[in-house]
């Protein structure tokens, strides 16, 4: 028996781009609101605090609107990871479908996925007013929430039951996946989280080195599959 199917979950802000989105949503609103922002951002990446408990809070804070929106999502492609277009090309040339897994919203990320021809996104969705004002967000998207990630791939192997997976991310919510993929990949080439490095059997510091461990995975998995 050999797997149905290759998933690789690749987070975004600060792995697929330099950028952390919602950071440059707040710097577009003063100085202030991203000190605070950014602020709320470091302490979830780094583990501090949960996920779900600054959520609401930085989008109060922010309430991005449609422009907004536009002058991030540029910024993503504008800083995108140098190998990370020539990655994803290589990894579904390898058969890999590639999925967006992010704690950003979708409207800022489409873009760069588009960018990537990256088809699927799991993220969070903002809603706008008829004005294209800021009125709310999907609290009940997963990436909310701490443990959001691996749910979101339970939900995938549902659809997928036999598929290898793999997830590479810098975050303390990406880590939250190892116990659900074949493979966790720390991310170092933007910002070095200490907590994931530490727990990373794998950690790379830019994309392409990804694709060694591809194979790696899916030969070893294959194997086992057939045995």
């Amino acid at each position: 028996m050999t797997p149905t199917s290759k998933l690789l979950f690749l987070d975004c802000d600060s792995t697929l781009s330099a950028i952390e989105g919602v950071d440059e949503l707040a710097l577009l609103k003063g100085d202030k609101a991203f000190a605070a922002v950014k602020k709320l951002t470091d302490k979830a990446m780094d583990g501090q605090i949960a996920i779900g408990d600054i959520f609401s809070k930085r989008l109060k804070i922010i309430q991005p609107n449609r422009s907004d929106v536009d002058v991030v999502a540029q910024l993503y492609i504008d800083n995108i990871e140098p190998t990370a277009h020539a990655t994803v090309a290589a990894a579904k040339q390898r058969g890999w479908t590639p999925v967006m897994l992010s704690g950003g919203f979708t409207e800022v990320i489409i873009p760069l996925a588009r960018h990537l021809d990256i088809e699927h996104i799991e993220a969070v969705g903002l809603k706008f007013d008829d004005d294209d004002n800021y009125a709310g967000f999907d609290n009940e998207a997963p990436p909310t929430r701490n443990g959001g990630k691996p749910e979101v791939i339970e939900q995938w192997l549902q659809n997928h039951p036999d598929a290898i997976t793999v997830m590479v991310g810098d975050g303390i919510s990406d880590l939250e996946t190892d116990e659900t993929v074949d493979l966790f990949v720390g991310f170092g080439g933007f910002v070095t989280r200490p907590a994931v490095k530490k727990a990373s059997e794998h950690f790379i510091n830019s994309l392409d080195a990804l694709l060694p461990l591809l194979d790696l995975v899916d030969g070893t998995k294959s194997t086992a599959k057939n045995v």
